[in-house]
């Protein structure tokens, strides 16, 4: 069957002129498009290029994006240590006049006899860090006849309570609790009455 179709396309080429014997071995190399017009190879050529262009030029921005997100993310990293690092740094600054007074206090145990004056003198001492805690945003706990509270309480042990309103409440604080702008930085370690 095969070997028909060729002998009939043989049979027609040779009975065509040799205008048109051209026109068919031009329409074989080259395939025609919608219009029925012959592809051109060059605009295939020019669209390639212009895609490879586009692609690398799209490559470079992603490239030179990545790179300057790296650099921020390493510039970020390292501004966060030295804040880490220095962020106590005005805090330390502040409590220096304390431990000033606390040494000159320290002199003047030594050399006073008037254990009065002394006592004032570590009244100071306690009520200026106390502002100065105060001023950092530190804040005592209210523990004592409240209500026990997991959030903010640590139970050290249970004792009858001296009296029937206290049941169930904190008796006694061992050790006091502290918030620093309204967070728990060390719980209060109380006794409750049971």
């Amino acid at each position: 069957m095969n070997k028909k179709k060729d002998e009939h396309k043989q049979h027609v080429k040779d009975h065509l002129n040799p205008q048109e014997q051209r026109n068919q071995n031009t329409s074989q190399e080259q395939p025609m498009n919608e219009q029925g017009n012959q592809n051109e190879v060059p605009v295939i050529l020019d669209r390639e290029t212009e895609l490879t262009a586009a692609l690398a030029t799209a490559n470079d921005k992603y490239l030179r994006l990545s790179a300057e997100f790296d650099n921020f993310r390493k510039r970020t990293l390292k501004e966060k240590m030295d804040l880490m690092r220095n962020a106590s740094e005005s805090v330390m600054v502040s409590f220096l006049p304390v431990i000033d007074d606390v040494e000159r206090a320290m002199k003047a145990i030594e050399l006073s006899d008037n254990l009065d004056t002394t006592k004032e003198g570590i009244v100071l001492i306690y009520n200026k860090f106390k502002d100065f805690t105060k001023n950092q945003g530190i804040v005592e706990m209210e523990a004592y006849g409240m209500e026990f509270n997991t959030d903010h309480h640590e139970a050290i042990t249970k004792i009858p309570a001296p009296s029937e309103d206290l049941k169930g409440k904190i008796v006694d604080v061992v050790q006091k609790g502290y918030l620093l702008n309204d967070k728990v930085i060390r719980y209060a370690k109380v006794v409750i009455g049971e």
